[in-house]
């Protein structure tokens, strides 16, 4: 570890003034490590006759031979700052938490910094640091050297012609595996803290950071005032302190969602990226090796580009003016992320079931198991691992739980972290059997936007309350458009509030366009019952009224043009299910099923997404048999929406071909009830079921 320490005798005879001040006089402080890189680019710039390197600092001095003899080696930087003159550049490639010390002792000197990331370990230190940098009227430029690619500027502006149309989010994906050589490396690696002294290694701070730094350039956030909040979802696999395994969700002053999904417990290593999403394309940057890839309705197109130098830059910098590309006002919203981190609870150790160790000794690496499709979903849903469920996180709190008799079966949430384009909503999940089957799903890969169990409608006048894209008469096909409205309580006592009542919860909501004007208001009631020892009974009643003294109109893609598409109004995601069956009184399977009005619809099979015991998923995933009966209430015409290849998801069409209007004064009113019972039940049970126990009247 490079230390400061009171001026000693320098460990060779040179000295750092030996050579003529004509080329910027560079010294770099830490040789190991990520130093070796450095001192080879030092040596590519000083036979190029770009700068002179004078001098290094390292406790462990490099090997005879690998320095020009007019190199003057050194212990410390106070001895080398000491034995004068002062380099015009000081580069520092030391552990994170001598980062600080170290760079205010090269300011007060008089030099220019080059410091590697992260610049410091704090935002306290960062500010401090800042205004010494002012004070003294120096350059300190941060060691992101994905910011020198020439790719961000293309980026910039196919953002800004258009391409890819309206910005619809940003994500960074980083897959890395790390053997426990890599934590044994130094004694600071995998430490938060070290004899007191903030380090903040981890995979979003250190070995991942360049793609959080990436993005966040690419997101246009760039000084601490860029960056609105930070979330913070941190687990480990490894016998560390830091994460190795993290969400983490930055949401810009420009109202710009970024979502970096970071392992270092991956299978295998692959490429780091960022992405920005957008309605019409995407761009993807895979940063390490400068590749652009831009994905529209036209095609693909692949670039790679070249990339400036940092140190270069720096000087260019002094003498010409030219702007530092990661200068250090800059890694201000770096330093957002990285406070969020220090200041957050130390990361949760990730159930041992859910880890699988490869390789031997210390070569071996964990790896947690299904990463890759967690860190897609993720990504997608602009979700944190607590937010989808997964089952060795920390689980994110419902807003309520139904339970039956000790039984929890149902989780209320309120849908308040959802992505603005999947239609933010109140919904139930995981909802589960009595004997504790889920069998229900939400942000799935396939359609993030789905969630568990609730009512949705993607055209409400014009605004979709689906999520997603929109289908269009217009388009003849799903498009993304700026149209997504959030269904969110309107008053009254919260679900959540002890004096709610006992099997039942009504609710007043709104439904509020993309501007938060509401174009709906609903009274929403749940009601629960067990209907027998192994089954149980959960009743959805809502009426839907405009909001203001104009008829509104509720429609689907189907209503819109689009053939059996006439999903929305009650919709139940169901989860992944092996041998399932689907049937009504009168006819079985898919096609038979879907776009039929019956009076009942059943739904058997086993379930794959595991049980819950006491509302904790256990660590074994096992297969749950359960059967759902869907059933309509008396008199209803809604067809049966229902989808078994592809996903698997049942819903009762409130307008299947043609919208429904809401008329003022008259309430749009719609009633299911299903009965959710362990085990596979045929046509006599349900009717059994139904006739002596679940009837819906």
């Amino acid at each position: 570890m490079i230390q400061q320490s009171a001026p000693a005798a320098p460990a060779s005879s040179a000295t750092a003034g030996d050579v003529p001040a004509v080329l910027p006089r560079v010294a770099l402080v830490g040789v190991h490590g990520f130093g070796e890189s450095h001192l080879a680019n030092l040596a590519r710039l000083d036979d190029a006759g770009a700068l002179h390197l004078v001098a290094v600092a390292d406790p462990t001095p490099p090997e005879k031979g690998t320095l020009a003899g007019s190199v003057a080696v050194f212990n410390t930087l106070d001895q080398l700052l000491a034995a004068g003159p002062v380099p015009d550049v000081v580069i520092l490639a030391t552990p994170i938490q001598t980062h600080a010390p170290l760079v205010l002792a090269a300011l007060a000197a008089g030099a220019d910094v080059y410091v590697e990331k992260p610049p410091v370990a704090s935002m306290a230190q960062f500010q401090e640091v800042l205004a010494a940098a002012e004070s003294a009227g120096r350059l300190v430029q941060v060691g992101f050297q994905s910011l020198g690619s020439l790719a961000l500027p293309e980026i910039r502006n196919t953002i800004e012609s258009g391409d890819i149309g309206e910005v619809l989010g940003l994500s960074a994906t980083g897959m890395w595996l790390r053997t426990r050589s890599y934590f044994k490396r130094s004694r600071w690696a995998g430490k938060r803290s070290l004899d007191g002294i903030d380090v903040v290694d981890g995979v979003a701070t250190n070995a991942l950071a360049h793609a959080v730094a990436t993005a966040l350039n690419m997101a246009g956030a760039h000084t601490v005032a860029d960056v609105a909040s930070v979330e913070t979802d941190l687990y480990r696999a490894n016998d560390t302190q830091s994460d190795d395994t993290s969400v983490i969700r930055v949401r810009t002053a420009a109202g710009t969602t970024l979502l970096c999904a970071l392992t270092l417990c991956a299978p295998e290593q692959q490429r780091p990226s960022v992405t920005v999403h957008g309605t019409r394309g995407d761009i993807t940057f895979f940063y390490t090796e400068d590749e652009l890839v831009i994905t529209t309705a036209d095609g693909e197109r692949r670039e790679t580009f070249g990339r400036t130098d940092l140190l270069e830059n720096l000087l260019a910098a002094r003498t010409a003016g030219t702007p530092l590309l990661s200068a250090l006002p800059d890694a201000g919203a770096f330093m957002c992320v990285l406070e969020a981190i220090r200041t957050a609870p130390a990361p949760r150790e990730i159930d041992t079931g859910h880890v699988s160790w490869e390789g031997d000794g210390d070569d071996a690496h964990p790896v947690v198991q299904g990463i890759a499709a967690l860190i897609e979903r993720a990504t997608k849903a602009q979700a944190t691992f607590a937010e989808l469920g997964v089952p060795w996180v920390s689980s994110l709190p419902p807003v309520r739980t139904f339970d039956l008799a000790g039984h929890p079966v149902a989780d209320y949430q309120d849908g308040s972290s959802i992505r603005a384009v999947s239609s933010p909503r109140p919904y139930l999940h995981p909802v589960r059997t009595l004997a504790g089957t889920v069998v229900t799903d939400h942000q799935p890969l396939d359609h993030v936007w789905h969630l568990g169990v609730g009512v949705a409608l993607q055209d409400v006048d014009g605004v979709n309350f689906w999520g997603g894209r929109t289908y269009t008469r217009a388009a003849g096909e799903y498009v993304w458009r700026p149209d997504h409205g959030s269904i969110v309580r309107a008053g009254g006592p919260s679900p959540g509030e002890p004096s709610a009542a006992e099997g039942e919860l009504t609710e007043n909501l709104a439904w509020n366009g993309p501007d938060g004007a509401p174009i709906l208001t609903e009274q929403r009631t749940w009601t629960w019952a067990a209907v027998g020892p192994s089954a149980w009974r959960l009743t959805l009643d809502f009426a839907l009224s405009p909001s203001g003294n104009q008829p509104v109109s509720l429609g689907s893609p189907g209503s819109n043009g689009r053939v059996g598409g006439g999903y929305g109004g009650f919709f139940w995601r169901l989860p992944e299910c092996s041998g399932a069956s689907v049937w009504t009184p009168a006819g079985v399977g898919e096609s038979a099923v879907h776009g039929s009005v019956t009076p009942w619809l059943a739904w058997s099979g086993g379930f794959t997404g595991g049980t819950l015991d006491g509302g904790t998923r256990t660590g074994a995933v096992r297969d749950g048999a359960a059967t759902l009966v869907f059933v309509a209430a008396a008199g209803s015409t809604d067809p049966w929406f229902v989808r078994v290849d592809g996903y698997a998801g049942v819903g009762q069409s409130l307008a299947w071909d043609a919208p429904v209007i809401a008329e003022p004064g008259v309430p749009v009113r719609r009633s299911v009830t299903v009965l959710i019972a362990d085990g596979i039940l045929g046509t006599e049970d349900i009717e059994t079921l139904i006739n002596t126990q679940g009837d819906s009247s």
